[in-house]
């Protein structure tokens, strides 16, 4: 008989997410994630839930400057990661 999903389970795009930040020590900027296929309101879902944390930085190109979100993994979004990953 299949299994439901309790309420507080994360979806699975959101520990693919997760997966990704974790790989980086520094953070993924916004349009690293927009380009591994995560949408930006996904990527909001999981710092409400507060598993991960945005900043935003300025940064200039060329002679453009501009302000990208760099998104990081908690510690909180570690411990979710490591359960489902048992």
């Amino acid at each position: 008989m299949p299994t439901r999903r309790h309420r507080r389970d994360i979806k699975p795009d959101r520990i693919r997410a997760l997966e990704l930040l974790a790989s980086c020590d520094n953070g993924c900027p916004e349009g690293i994630l927009h380009a591994h296929g995560f949408a930006i309101s996904g990527m909001m879902e999981l710092v409400d839930a507060g598993l991960a944390t945005a900043t935003v930085e300025r940064m200039i190109a060329g002679s453009r400057k501009m302000e990208v979100a760099r998104v990081r993994i908690t510690a909180a979004g570690r411990r979710v990661l490591e359960k489902a990953r048992r």
